[in-house]
């Protein structure tokens, strides 16, 4: 593959093109005066990580953001492989690459290291419990990328969606179309966290390392949206949004976990606590309500700037 020529401010490389957080990176960068160029499937295949290092190399950055995953939680319990390779020996290879190189990475982890038996939002120290494939895989990654580097961010995030992708947001839209009556889950709680906050996060950090270089607070952060709802909560205020918009909306039915069973366990409470990343870097993330009421308005002004050109 071929990167835009070094400027005399080396770009930073987003490994991941097509995902949420990526697309939100891509529609913010510039905006927020950070350089950015993209690895997406073509040129990073985690089946071939030994070939990671060549493709960091060849883009001469200044920092690497990980934004790629493997993210079908249900999936991973099946296809164990896949999501070890994206999730585990990817990172692992992205670090020792950019520890070779001198390079400084921010990696995205999940709430869902942590198994969700407590009430209280999780610290950054406290011990993991991933109870899937998925939770055990990221966890193995933040591992790997700890061991091989030092000068890292690991941002451990949860719930996220946006206007693009498959994600809640869009299923329930989806669903909310074409049925009466949806039922959701009420027994899970967790911190719905808009991808366009995330990456405004991200790009901060971004600056903050070009900033501060060696004399920046490595290590890891919980960075989610402010607050905290169950999935049934989620779906109550998207179909409220939904009905402000003129949307028809259906009848929603709380249910718990036990009735509606899935391949991989979920943390019945997985929130983050955001206290360190106040305190070490000086960020704060908005309500989740209000990131969802933007998204929503996004989400609003693209179907009527489509109706207009039709």
């Amino acid at each position: 593959m071929t990167f835009p020529a070094a400027q005399t401010s080396s770009p930073v490389l987003v490994i991941g093109r097509s995902g949420q957080l990526a697309r939100a990176l891509a529609a913010r960068g510039k905006k927020a005066g950070v350089d950015l160029v993209f690895a997406g499937r073509g040129e990073v295949d985690f089946a071939r990580c030994d070939l990671i290092a060549d493709v960091i190399g060849e883009a001469h950055p200044r920092l690497v953001i990980n934004a790629a995953a493997y993210t079908a939680v249900d999936g991973a319990e099946s296809d164990i492989e896949a999501a070890m390779a994206a999730n585990h020996l990817g990172p692992k290879a992205i670090a020792e690459a950019c520890a070779a190189l001198h390079i400084p990475l921010i990696h995205i982890s999940t709430d869902y290291v942590f198994g969700g038996r407590g009430r209280t939002p999780y610290r950054v120290d406290d011990p993991p419990d991933p109870q899937s494939v998925y939770g055990r895989s990221k966890l193995a990654g933040e591992r790997a990328v700890c061991a091989a580097l030092g000068q890292h961010f690991i941002l451990r995030t949860a719930w996220v969606y946006s206007e693009a992708g498959s994600n809640f947001l869009r299923t329930m839209l989806r669903l909310g179309a074409e049925h009466q009556t949806l039922s959701v889950v009420d027994d899970q709680v967790g911190s719905p966290t808009y991808a366009g906050d995330l990456a405004d996060t991200v790009l901060a950090l971004a600056r903050l390392t070009e900033n501060l270089g060696d004399a920046a607070p490595w290590g890891t952060y919980h960075v989610t949206n402010a607050g905290f709802t169950t999935w049934f909560g989620f779906a109550q205020a998207i179909f409220a949004l939904r009905q402000r918009q003129g949307g028809s909306v259906p009848t929603l039915a709380p249910i718990t976990t036990a009735d509606f069973p899935t391949a991989a366990k979920r943390p019945a409470y997985s929130v983050l606590d955001m206290s360190r990343t106040r305190e070490s870097l000086g960020i704060d993330m908005p309500d989740w309500r209000d990131g969802l009421a933007r998204c929503m308005a996004n989400l609003s002004d693209t179907a009527t700037s489509q109706r207009d050109i039709s």
